[in-house]
């Protein structure tokens, strides 16, 4: 149900409880945004404890495409807790982990005619991207990886060194060496070829760069801003890659199960990656769950030679099952996806005609607003919050308001959310 009736902020808002502010580590962020305690969730909605509702167009970072508590997959986990099915296996063979792969192949790699093997790394999109950097270096016996402006592959050192921000990466502490990074889509704005440099890089024994393991690259790099990256270029890219013997990676963590519209991002650019890096909604429900797939002929590791203790959480692949079947057995979530995506599109186009500071980019439901104040961006986000919509900021200087609504949101939802974000827009820019 999309509720439009009149909202006030909670009473706890700009409150940080006591025991979190005593207890918990200064390194949490999200609830500085969000000053108020969240307590049940349901499709795209949350309540906090004092009965305050808020439309989620953030979905756990993009780990929840199939909304809060979706019914169908809890209704699957339920039933599996409830008959005492195996929780945590490592990697031994259990019945909820066949099943899945079973489900993965049939539903996913079958009719994309996509032949890679499944290789569970861990829990976390990160550690998915570790197990694809060691294994390209393992693979080529090079060290050097190519990685792009305003990427962002996560917090552990080996993806912290192919992630542009410049804050998260001062959190390391330690040098991130052998990476090389290049400019992304139009990150020059278009004043020079694509590749241009890269290729004469490759080329010219003077250039001083390595011949690389491997290319990391986000189809749309979304803590990077919502940077888009034309399916032409991602052709491009994956061509240069082939023509030296270079293995492409793509990190389909946030903008893969669907967020731009087809299952993998990359779909549409009609490339078909050596590595795929999966997290976030692949388990559906917001268990941690990850992915690396391999072409098949990359599969050189070692037996324990990548492993984690948390690698086998069968309640996500229960819940994971339960969503590719649901969701992935037709074109239907794709063609949804499609359609409120050109819904947001379309309504973000019409406010930046009227906002001259303000532009719009994105591609599915994953859109973003670009603000060239980023105190404006800001401002947006805290005005949302205070009437009931959760936005988050992201790009270099958080100047963009990046919308994540869960796939499932309904065409009232959505356009319920962009006429709030539209209010909140008007109102930041119009501040004085």
């Amino acid at each position: 149900m999309c509720h439009a009736r009149g909202w006030e902020p909670p009473v706890s808002a700009g409150l940080r409880p006591s025991v979190f502010d005593e207890l918990e580590s200064e390194v949490r962020s999200y609830c500085r945004r969000w000053p108020t305690i969240f307590a049940t969730a349901s499709g795209s909605w949350l309540t906090d404890e004092t009965g305050h509702e808020y439309l989620d167009f953030f979905a756990g970072a993009g780990s929840l495409n199939y909304g809060h508590n979706n019914p169908v997959l809890k209704s699957a986990l339920v039933d599996y807790v409830a008959r005492d099915g195996i929780t945590h296996s490592l990697d031994t063979y259990t019945v909820a982990k066949r099943e899945f792969l079973e489900t993965f192949h049939r539903v996913v790699l079958g009719p994309r005619d996509l032949d890679y093997k499944v290789q569970f790394p861990g829990p976390t999109g990160t550690n998915a991207v570790e197990a694809a950097l060691k294994l390209a270096r393992k693979c080529t016996g090079r060290e050097t990886v190519i990685s792009f402006t305003n990427a962002f592959h996560g917090m552990t050192l080996g993806a912290l060194a192919v992630t542009g921000n410049s804050m998260k990466r001062a959190g390391a502490g330690v040098p991130l060496v052998h990476t090389t990074p290049m400019p992304f889509d139009h990150y020059l704005g278009g004043s020079v070829d694509d590749f241009h440099w890269l290729e004469r890089a490759l080329e010219n024994s003077g250039s001083g760069l390595e011949k690389p393991a491997a290319v990391i690259v986000e189809t749309v790099q979304g803590e990077g801003g919502v940077n888009v990256a034309r399916p032409q270029w991602l052709r491009a890219l994956a061509q240069l890659c082939r023509d030296r013997d270079i293995l492409l990676i793509v990190d389909d963590v946030q903008m893969g199960c669907g967020r731009t519209g087809p299952f993998f991002s990359f779909e549409d650019a009609g490339i078909e990656p050596d590595i795929v890096t999966l997290s976030k909604s692949i388990s559906g429900y917001g268990l941690p769950m990850a992915l690396t797939l391999l072409k098949p002929h990359l599969d050189i590791w070692e037996p324990g030679e990548h492993n984690g203790t948390f690698r086998g959480n069968n309640l996500a692949f229960v819940t994971a099952r339960a969503a590719l079947e649901h969701y992935w057995a037709d074109d239907g979530l794709q063609d949804a996806t499609r359609h409120r995506g050109d819904m947001m599109s379309a309504a973000f186009t019409d406010l930046t005609a009227t906002l001259p500071t303000v532009s719009s980019r994105g591609r599915g439901m994953v859109q973003g607003l670009v603000f060239a104040d980023a105190a404006q961006a800001a401002r947006v986000s805290t005005h949302a919050f205070e009437h009931g919509l959760l936005v988050e900021t992201s790009g270099p200087r958080d100047e963009v308001v990046k919308l994540l609504p869960p796939l499932t949101a309904t065409d009232d939802e959505i356009a319920y959310g962009v006429r709030m974000l539209a209010d909140a827009a008007t109102a930041a820019t119009n501040h004085r």
